[in-house]
């Protein structure tokens, strides 16, 4: 078992420091995953048929979570493809600094509650970059849309990777996890803006939103429409029919696919490429979707071993509170990639012990999903955005820091308050 943890361990200091290495996070992921399962049939720890039948089981539980995010991601490319974000992005239209983050915040908190945070982060600050000239306003817009994004990612089972995994996992539905969490999401969302804010009132811009891209706006339309409808509809799928959400997310995907390849049937073939499923597949993120792989294999492997076990006990006896147990992984979260300490924890409580929909479950989902905007790295939203606008870490962290914490302690007392009330 210390073997296995230890490579675990290793791996992720090798995605953690990813860009000093020069090494790809999903190469290291990936080793570390695999190299877990190898040692775990080498040492013997278990029969060989053991190991197998756990590894099948596990594989067929991640490819529930990979098929669905493929699915999502190229729905969202199909959109980006046609033009669909420069319609949203053209209609917005002020003079007013103020207003033009309110904007941007509402619209990054909504949109990444259905398209997903990180698509949501990367089209919000390509938007302020052509509209904001001063690089330092900049950093502040880029700053609250990684908040707004990460906030508006945790009410949804679409928004958040993690929180995928955990309806996919039976710990959360739908409904439930968009009931509960709305409110304590608005509040980790809305006191950063109001911080925020406060810089930006009485201040002009000195131009407008510029669109570069010329598009089809009715073909723009019909498929950003029909996108974000199929998205939504994938809970609603799995409501009525009970399969699993992947099967929903496909078949979003393939009505998409025989609606626009009808739409382009008469044009050239180039244009048909240009628009097509197959081109929106080649767009997709893959590294991420195969590091996402890594990762769960090596948390898939640490629970057969029994590592997450022992965890869970350790934490139950240390902390003794379900929500210190949630706040503490919360804030884990922002150093540590909080998709493998969600699954960490879906390893460590069984369904036996917290039921779906218990409120550990959700809390978990809100302190995870929020608590990586406290670091620029501690979430895909921060790192994209870190990435476009070239944020520095340390600036971030004196400026952004004590905000975000601010935003994801008042979600926790909203969430707390919520609990208290519906209880009694």
């Amino acid at each position: 078992m210390i073997l296995i943890v230890s490579i675990f361990v290793i791996g992720y200091l090798a995605i953690a420091f990813e860009h000093p290495l020069g090494l790809n996070k999903a190469a290291s992921a990936l080793l570390a995953g695999v190299l877990c399962w190898v040692v775990y049939v080498v040492i013997g720890a278990a029969p060989l048929d053991l190991v197998e039948q756990q590894l099948y089981h596990y594989f067929g539980e991640i490819s529930a979570i990979l098929f669905f995010l493929l699915g999502a991601m190229t729905i969202v490319e199909l959109i980006d493809s046609h033009g669909g974000f420069e319609l949203i992005t053209e209609r917005i239209q002020t003079k007013s600094k103020f207003r033009l983050l309110l904007i941007v915040t509402f619209f990054t908190f909504f949109l990444s509650s259905f398209l997903d945070n990180l698509t949501t982060a990367i089209v919000m600050t390509s938007l302020t970059a052509k509209v904001l000239d001063k690089k330092e306003d900049r950093l502040w817009f880029t700053s609250m849309i990684v908040i707004a994004s990460n906030a508006g990612g945790a009410f949804s089972p679409l928004g958040d990777v993690t929180t995928t995994m955990l309806w996919i996992g039976g710990q959360i539905t739908a409904q439930s996890i968009v009931l509960k969490l709305f409110l304590p999401s608005v509040a980790v969302c809305l006191i950063p803006f109001l911080i925020i804010g406060r810089r930006f009132r009485n201040q002009k811009l000195s131009n407008s939103v510029i669109v570069n891209r010329e598009v089809n706006r009715s073909e723009a339309n019909l498929i950003l429409i029909l996108g974000i409808l199929l998205l939504i509809f994938v809970p609603i799928f799995k409501v009525l029919t009970h399969l699993p959400p992947f099967m929903g997310i496909l078949l979003a995907v393939s009505l998409l696919w025989v609606i626009t390849s009808l739409l382009h049937v008469n044009k050239e073939v180039e244009q048909k490429n240009k628009f097509s499923v197959a081109n929106a597949l080649q767009r997709v993120d893959t590294p991420s979707i195969l590091f996402f792989l890594g990762i769960l294999l090596g948390v898939s492997a640490l629970q057969s071993v029994g590592a997450l076990q022992q965890l869970g006990i350790f934490l139950q006896r240390s902390l003794g509170n379900d929500y210190l147990i949630g706040i503490a992984l919360g804030i884990i979260s922002s150093v540590v990639d909080n998709v493998p300490l969600v699954a960490a924890a879906q390893g460590m409580y069984d369904l036996s012990l917290y039921p779906s929909d218990h409120n550990f479950w959700e809390f978990l989902a809100l302190s995870t999903g929020t608590g990586g905007s406290a670091i620029i790295i501690g979430s895909a939203a921060g790192v994209a955005a870190m990435g476009i606008e070239q944020i520095d870490f340390i600036w971030y962290l004196k400026k952004i820091a004590w905000i975000a914490l601010a935003g994801f302690a008042s979600g926790i007392v909203v969430f707390m308050i919520q609990v208290s009330m519906f209880s009694s």
